[in-house]
């Protein structure tokens, strides 16, 4: 590919990024690396922690926002369980294959297969493409939502989680099997990241609670006609801006719906909250993603 044509590629992505707040690049992963990916995400199911120490992750009720394993998995790789998946004494009441919601949260430094996918020459061409110029890896997540069980997640801002000051924070959604609106594809808000930062979720300042973790409004609500769905391919890498509004349906088909998720935001005249519930390790910090 010649400069011009590579200046032209980079405008593209760059003004569809900043005008739509979301790319979809397809055939971002070749089908022998979605394999690899997807392989080690399976591969979790088969070694479940104990009963006891089982935990659910719900975008709706928020179980996570009390339990201390929610905050220490930062940085490990952490089980989260779909909410219908366990009974009260944490005993599957579905297959093992399909019971987990996500692991996370470090996956990107923690474990070899997704490391080499995520500090990949191709997740640095696209942040260079989008003018960061130190960014950080500061979370990643493997996501089943798993046929019949996999739960809805509400709308959300990225930054919501993930807050930083002025707003620079990239996320990578990578469809490990076809994502379609049967199975729970992702539903955008096209231009929606040009507002504001609607709501936060922070670490609580009150020591009396037992909520570690809260939100600082009500979510507010937009209406159904403000979204798009973006069914995509397995292979395919949707780039969204940290304020873009975006939410995706419970899986209610028969096809579950991997992907693979990384987050990273521009550490450069760049504040990351203190309060977000993730902080970097110390004392070295988000691994830098230009320099791994």
């Amino acid at each position: 590919m010649n400069s011009v044509n590579r200046d032209f590629k980079k405008m593209s992505i760059l003004s569809k990024f900043e005008n739509d707040g979301y790319v979809v690049l397809e055939d971002f992963l070749s089908p022998d690396e979605v394999e690899e990916l997807r392989a080690a995400g399976e591969a979790f199911t088969t070694n479940l922690p104990p009963e006891n120490e089982r935990r659910v992750f719900d975008s709706i009720n928020f179980p996570q926002n009390k339990d201390l394993y929610f905050l220490d998995s930062a940085h490990k790789m952490s089980y989260f369980f779909e909410p219908g998946a366990l009974d009260l004494d944490g005993k599957l009441k579905v297959d093992p294959k399909i019971s987990l919601n996500k692991v996370g949260h470090a996956l990107h430094w923690l474990h070899p297969t997704f490391k080499k996918i995520s500090f990949d020459d191709r997740v640095k061409d696209i942040a260079r493409k989008l003018n960061f110029q130190e960014p950080a890896i500061c979370q990643s997540m493997y996501i089943y939502k798993n046929p019949g069980i996999g739960s809805q997640v509400t709308i959300h801002q990225d930054v919501t989680y993930l807050y930083t000051e002025p707003a620079r924070l990239l996320g990578y959604w990578i469809a490990l099997q076809d994502a379609t609106l049967e199975n729970g594809c992702l539903w955008l808000a096209p231009g929606s990241h040009k507002g504001e930062v609607h709501w936060r979720y922070m670490r609580n300042k009150d020591p009396k609670s037992n909520e570690l973790l809260v939100y600082d409004t009500q979510t507010p609500s937009w209406p159904q006609s403000n979204f798009k769905a973006v069914p995509v391919k397995q292979g395919t890498c949707v780039l969204l801006h940290g304020k873009i509004i975006h939410y995706s349906e419970p899986n209610k088909s028969h096809k579950s719906r991997h992907a693979y998720t990384i987050h990273a935001y521009e550490t450069k005249n760049v504040k990351f909250s203190k309060e977000n519930w993730i902080q970097p390790p110390q004392p070295e910090g988000f691994p830098l993603l230009y320099k791994n």
